[in-house]
């Protein structure tokens, strides 16, 4: 555990905030901060209402990505599912949603597997990663500017493809060694 001494040796001062940019899922936020050394600088926020990724681990050792092209990349990646929180909802009640609506799967049990902040040094998504597991076939729905394609692949390889470079999302990388555990635990 940190100190309070620590913490104030380290933290930085807001002066001032103001938007520079606000768009449909995120906002630029220009911050004036102090440092603790008393230099002044700015700090570039963009502000994410935060998000969650489900690791839909069958009962075969099979997990269900989607692979969607992402137009920040510029090429079709293999992913595990995803979206964003709505105002208010809770993170797993939007993790069964985001798992029925893009890969049509139903869990008997979704359990938290961790908490993390994508690209902490410039924005403040915090990512839910759920295991999502007791899985049953549902109707799917995809948002109407979503075009996604299921693809389900044993997980011993999806973690190949970690070493191979063919997965290059760092949520489904995470995601995948994260379900590669909770397989080994369960025996």
């Amino acid at each position: 555990m940190m100190s309070d001494e620590m913490l104030d040796r380290l933290r930085e001062t807001c002066l001032s905030s103001h938007w520079g940019f606000e768009g449909r899922l995120v906002r630029v936020r220009v911050d004036r901060v102090r440092l603790p050394g008393g230099r002044e600088t700015v700090r570039e926020v963009v502000a994410h209402p935060g998000a969650v990724a489900i690791v839909p681990l069958h009962e075969d050792g099979t997990l269900t990505f989607v692979r969607q092209w992402r137009q920040a990349a510029g090429q079709l990646l293999l992913e595990i599912p995803a979206g964003t929180l709505e105002e208010g909802e809770d993170p797993a009640d939007c993790a069964r949603r985001e798992l029925a609506e893009e890969v049509g799967l139903e869990a008997q049990e979704i359990r938290r597997l961790c908490g993390s902040y994508l690209a902490p040094g410039y924005s403040s998504e915090l990512l839910h990663t759920y295991l999502a597991t007791g899985l049953t076939p549902v109707p799917s729905q995809p948002d109407w500017d979503e075009a996604l394609q299921p693809v389900r692949l044993p997980l011993a390889e999806a973690a190949g493809m970690i070493l191979s470079g063919e997965l290059q999302d760092a949520k489904t990388i995470c995601g995948v060694l994260l379900a590669e555990r909770a397989w080994r635990e369960r025996g």
